[in-house]
């Protein structure tokens, strides 16, 4: 497992990107819970945010492609609106304690 942060880094619906070892990953926490998925979308294989760390759209209650616009399910990754709709993100097991927030890649 790698670090990412220290756990209030990630406030409530609010997304962070991270670069690991080359490894571009978001890491999205909704309702207390994280999840940590790769930064690419399945469409075209680009990364999903449209500044640093913005990966929600408006309401912060999806993650969003910056390029094509599909919405993807905080929970799940799937894809229910977009040119990949049925498709899904590349989830990550990650866990959290009282250091922060932990992924393997």
């Amino acid at each position: 497992m790698k670090f990412l942060c220290p756990s209030d880094e990630l406030t409530p619906d609010s997304s962070r990107g991270f670069d690991i070892d080359g490894c571009k990953l978001l890491a999205v926490r909704r309702n207390g819970v994280a999840y940590f998925y790769i930064n690419r979308c399945p469409h075209r294989g680009i990364a999903l945010e449209w500044q640093p760390d913005r990966f929600l759209d408006d309401s912060a209650s999806l993650i969003q492609c910056a390029t094509h616009g599909a919405l993807f399910l905080i929970e799940s990754g799937e894809c229910i609106a977009g040119p990949c709709a049925g498709q899904s993100l590349v989830a990550l097991p990650g866990r959290e304690d009282e250091q922060g927030l932990w992924v393997a890649i």
